[in-house]
């Protein structure tokens, strides 16, 4: 039978590409399915405003008329401009186990970032560097934590097929009982207080919208170096930023002033993927209500990011975030840390000092396309 790689460009195409996971992972007890809605408004250019400067093209591969294997492409302009390279973005990356299906998708794929006059492609960003990103390369025996990404482990050895190589790898760090390294490590450790001008305090929902801005800075700033950085808008920020207050609390995001200027954020969340699993991608009236309902139980705290301004690194800043962060943790039972890159020194010591341990490992690979 025949494969035919068509790119998304009608309800019907793009119903074909956001459901396929469904039929891939039905018999995987650990996937956590994408709320269809949200993945909707995510791969919208004419509502997400991340594609004000990059441009999407989703892709199917169909064997006869079944939907196989899926990828969606980007290409950011302002990547090109602030990194000198012209690079295609892959992402939403899933497949059947079919060499002859993923085959076809990537050949179409490639052709068409050739015609896009790209040098390189990499990935999977689902759909940028700021959302899910990563391949899973082990752990897939366990259920991912919110904002990791899950997939059959063969999906390594397709792109490797396909002539990708693995070019980023980083890890996820786990505690099981942090309750437990706070109160022996750290138990008789004085309350936050304000020191030399800092001062700490935790999220006001009171005035959100200055807040997601203050944070916005904040990160834009603190994250300005890093691999593949690039500075969010107060809009693209405001999308991704508009179910936060679903997945944390005011008390779980702390702050850090100096003068009355933000100068440092701790972002924390909860883990609401067993909670998201039971939604199975739809969310209605009294599926929202029991959401609400359950995520007071929820024991599994995850570091989301830390951010401090530049000028504010080697300051009284890290001794007040973590006074915050050792309150806050002793109220939960797990602790996890997303992206941690094994070249990250200070990262890695702040991970030991909570006796952290790897937990999952994630890659990104490329290809050259020259």
């Amino acid at each position: 039978m025949s494969y035919t790689v068509t790119a998304v460009s009608d309800p019907r195409r793009l119903r074909d590409f956001l459901m396929l996971p469904f039929d891939i992972y039905r018999r995987d007890p650990n996937w956590v399915a994408p709320v269809v809605s949200e993945m909707r408004r995510t791969l919208d250019p004419k509502r997400n405003p991340y594609f004000a400067t990059a441009s999407l093209q989703l892709f199917v591969c169909y064997k006869g008329k079944t939907p196989v294997s899926r990828l969606a492409l980007v290409i950011n302009r302002s990547h090109e401009k602030k990194f000198g390279v012209r690079a295609a973005f892959f992402g939403f990356f899933e497949a059947r186990p079919d060499t002859s299906a993923v085959s076809a998708l990537f050949g179409t794929a490639e052709k068409y970032c050739r015609d896009q006059g790209a040098e390189i492609i990499e990935g999977p960003f689902n759909p940028n560097h700021y959302s899910e990103i990563g391949l899973e390369l082990d752990g897939f025996e366990t259920p991912p934590s919110f904002f990791q990404p899950h997939n059959p482990s063969y999906y390594r050895d397709f792109l490797e097929l396909a002539g990708f190589r693995l070019s980023y790898r980083f890890q996820t760090m786990r505690n099981d009982d942090i309750r437990g390294t706070i109160l022996r490590r750290f138990g008789g450790r004085p309350e936050p207080a304000a020191v030399d001008g800092y001062r700490v305090r935790s999220l006001d929902t009171q005035d959100l919208a200055r807040e997601l801005e203050r944070i916005r800075e904040v990160n834009n700033d603190a994250f300005a170096g890093n691999w593949h950085f690039l500075p969010l808008s107060r809009d693209e920020y405001l999308f991704s930023a508009k179910y936060m207050c679903l997945v944390t609390r005011p008390d779980l995001v702390k702050i850090v002033e100096h003068n009355g200027e933000p100068v440092a954020v701790l972002h924390c969340v909860l883990d609401i993927n067993p909670l998201l699993r039971r939604l199975r991608g739809r969310v209605g009236p009294l599926k929202y209500l029991r959401f609400l309902r359950d995520r007071k139980r929820i024991r599994t705290l995850i570091i989301y990011t830390v951010g401090i301004k530049g000028p504010h690194q080697h300051t009284r800043v890290h001794q007040l975030l973590l006074q915050a962060f050792y309150r806050m943790a002793r109220g939960f039972d797990v602790l996890e840390a997303t992206w941690v890159s094994p070249d990250n020194i200070p990262a890695l010591r702040a991970a030991e000092g909570l006796e952290l341990k790897p937990d999952k490992h994630f890659g990104i690979f490329e290809k050259r396309l020259d």
